[in-house]
């Protein structure tokens, strides 16, 4: 296997600005780009989290998947953030707007976490390692 040097996840968006001032918002930073048709977020020196209209991902897709569009609302991915407070977190998350989905509770694989959703159905989990 190649060695990863950058893993950037890319989420599908209904309204790219929309969807910029949420993440802005929760992530408590400025974008590192911001133009039309891609949005990046540098969560840490090797991870980016990137947000792309659906309109422009399908010109890419067209005839090989449903349109994007299709799914707004399902979730289709987890973003899982380990932070040192998830209970703050998750709760500045619901002040910027997102949609609980779980409580912050223990879970069994041995992190306390919470569960929320972003303005197109995509799920955030904000999670803290159980001491």
């Amino acid at each position: 296997m190649p060695a990863i040097h950058l893993v950037q996840t890319i989420l599908y968006v209904e309204d790219q600005e929309r969807s910029t001032a949420f993440y802005r918002g929760i992530l408590g930073r400025e974008p590192d780009l911001h133009v039309p048709g891609m949005t990046e977020f540098h969560l840490s020196a090797i991870c980016r989290l990137g947000l792309m209209p659906n309109r422009g991902i399908a010109k890419i897709l067209e005839g090989k998947t449903p349109h994007p569009d299709k799914g707004n609302g399902i979730p289709r991915c987890e973003l899982y953030l380990k932070v040192a407070d998830a209970r703050a977190a998750y709760d500045h998350a619901l002040a910027c707007g997102a949609v609980p989905i779980s409580t912050v509770q223990p879970r069994d694989w041995g992190d306390t976490a919470g569960y929320l959703a972003d303005p197109d159905g995509h799920i955030i989990a904000f999670a803290q390692t159980l001491a």
